[in-house]
Formats: structure tokens, sequence, C-alpha cells
């Protein structure tokens, strides 16, 4: 299908010109260390991997948490949520070009209503939308979002939405997936990708984070588990409403909080791997440092499963907005050889090897 032209050549030279501020790095400590104005995810020089079936965990350039999960399965790419704020839609695009040569991104997935997963769909002028074109957009089949007016984030989504499936792309919600029997595409090279039930698809929820999208790929014998930011009574209804595997690598949800990763959940899925999308340890959400992410209370309960946690970014000083690499943007690589992990930042160390986490966590039996 031709891609619609929905944005002008200025704003064109606006993300080429952010994308070049985005290229100083200031040296802390033998670490890269950054602020708003000057983020750069990795100091060291970008590594493309190649491997059949790639997961990449992105930093989003800047001090907030947020998700966005590109996937490239065989000659398939797969794009799960865009946050964590409109500005990050140059860091997203500088990333995933590394990878989508074609200007297509042959499935979107924008599991909730959130700003941290969604605002880069919600770009006037300048969307992920507007960047790519949009074969198969797959989102939530309800919110607690009423305002659909342009001034609104939702509002702006719906609209850039309609305009991509006005340009020729298919919409599902995750409900109609399930209920018209289209919930697993083949997405070839043996990978599939389910898009797995979930109660709230359906019923009214007290959090907006219950409404996430939840999916599944399955490569061989391993398995990807992606649940947005569903809480724990969400999870407990994934559990019985499907046939889940134990996993090879397990998006932590919610970004580590200690409302996810309920021990009904892991109890089944025995993550082998988890990697955590968020900015370590900042206050953005909270001032009590056990409940910043990765909360304690999330360590204590995936400790008894594995401890190869990984964690994209970490919080510097949330009031001045700095914040530095931690294992940076992560790659899991599935190939003939077997997965392995690839972190952008170069440190492949675990969580439980931080110094972050000797100041700020308690460290679990099983992990000493």
């Amino acid at each position: 299908m031709a891609k619609r032209s929905k944005f002008s050549a200025p704003l064109t030279v606006l993300l080429s010109l952010a994308c070049l501020v985005a290229g100083t790095a200031i040296g802390l400590l033998g670490r890269a260390f950054f602020d708003a104005s000057t983020y750069k995810s990795d100091e060291k020089p970008r590594t493309v991997v190649e491997g059949a079936l790639q997961i990449h965990f992105l930093e989003l350039g800047n001090k907030y948490t947020g998700d966005c999960t590109y996937i490239k399965a065989g000659e398939t790419d797969i794009l799960i949520d865009a946050g964590s704020r409109s500005t990050s839609v140059p860091t997203i695009k500088e990333y995933i070009d590394q990878y989508v040569t074609d200007g297509k991104l042959e499935y979107v997935i924008v599991t909730h209503a959130h700003q941290d997963h969604y605002a880069g769909f919600s770009v006037t002028d300048g969307s992920i939308f507007d960047l790519y074109e949009c074969e198969v957009i797959i989102d939530f089949a309800k919110t607690n979002q009423e305002d659909r007016d342009t001034s609104n984030m939702y509002g702006r989504y719906i609209n850039e939405r309609e305009a991509e499936v006005a340009a020729g792309a298919t919409h599902y919600t995750a409900a109609q997936c399930r209920e018209n029997g289209n919930h697993t595409f083949d997405l070839g090279s043996g990978i599939t990708m389910e898009i797995l039930d979930s109660y709230y698809y359906y019923n009214e929820a007290p959090s907006e984070n219950d409404y996430s999208v939840c999916t599944l790929i399955t490569y061989g014998d391993d398995s990807y588990l992606f649940t947005g930011d569903l809480e724990e009574e969400g999870e407990e209804h994934l559990v019985t409403m499907n046939e889940l595997p134990e996993v090879t690598v397990y998006k932590a949800g919610h970004h580590g909080s200690k409302t996810s990763s309920s021990a009904a959940l892991l109890e089944v899925i025995q993550p082998e791997i988890v990697c955590v999308c968020c900015c370590c340890g900042s206050s953005e959400y909270t001032d009590t440092d056990a409940n910043q992410f990765p909360t304690q209370a999330f360590i204590d309960r995936v400790a008894l499963y594995t401890d190869r946690v990984y964690v994209t970014t970490m919080c510097m000083d949330y009031d001045e907005g700095t914040f530095a690499s931690m294992n940076g943007n992560i790659t899991v690589v599935t190939d003939k050889n077997g997965v392995r992990v690839v972190c952008g930042s170069g440190d492949d160390r675990v969580l439980k090897q931080w110094e972050w986490f000797a100041e700020h966590r308690s460290c679990p039996d099983a992990w000493k």
C-alpha cells in the first residue's frame, strides 16, 4: 500500500537535528552519563546484531520510565509500544532504522493508553505511524480514557491510528483478535506470535494497566512473554485463560513494579531471562526507595527462578534530569547457536552485580 506523506520537510529536518543533538555524551566515573539534552543511548558504537529472532528492549532518551520493544523475526518487523514521551520518537527511529530498511512495520502492538507506552504513536505530524508504513495495528480493547479531543493524548492517538487505517493499515483490538479466532500470526522462519486472552479485554478494570495487550512469541522450544503493565489480578486471569509455557524471556510486567510479576504468574512461566525497561531508581512515581523500579518485591519474587535480570537505564538524579545506561539497549538474540543477551552499553552485568543494587536492595537468599 502507498504510504501517505503527512508531515512536512521542516519536521524531517527537526527530527534529524534531534538525532544529531543526541550525539554528545559526558563521561562520569568511566560510564556514560547523560542529561535530557545530550542523550545518546550508548557511549560505545552500537553493534548491529544478527539472528533469526531478535528482541530489542530500547532505552528511550529521557529520565522517564517507558516501554518500547522492537522485534525482528526473520524479515518481519514488530514494534510493541513507543514510550516514554513524544520526544522519544527520534531515539526510537534512530535505533530501529538500523534494522527496518524498507520503512515498513508489519505489526504494531499498542498495549494500553498510558503515556509511557503510547506517546510515540500520539504525535501530530511525526508519530511512529507517520514515519513508517504500518501494516497491522493491534491495540487495547478497552480504556478508561474518554476525552478524544486532539488536545488530549488519547484523542491524538485515535486520530493518528485512524489516519493509518485510512492509508491501508488493518486494525484489530486484542478482543477482536481473540473473538475472530485471528490471534495467532505466522511470522515465518518457524516463528509465531499469539495475542493471549485476557479478562480485561472484555471487562472494566480498576486500572488502565490491566487493559494491556499480552503477547507470546514462540520459536522452537523458546517462548517470549510480553504483558505490558498488567497487574496482579490481571495476571491471575492470564494464567487461567491461557496455556502459558515456561518462558525463555519475560519482559518484566509494569517495569518491575511491586504490583506485577505476581507469584501466580511466575510459578507458571518460570523465566530464564528477565528484562526490565525502566529508569532504575527513579523517583518519578514514588519517593519510597523500595518501591522504585525495579522494586524489592519484584526482585524477591523473580529471584526464585532466575538471577539473569537485566535493566535498561539507571537514574542518576531525577530532579537534574540525569541518567545513565545500565545494560543499555538490551537485545536477546535466538539463532542456531542458542539464546544470547547483547547489552548495548557494553556492560553485561546482571542486576545483582550492580553497585546500585548493593546500595538500594536486599539480596534474596536465592541470589547469594
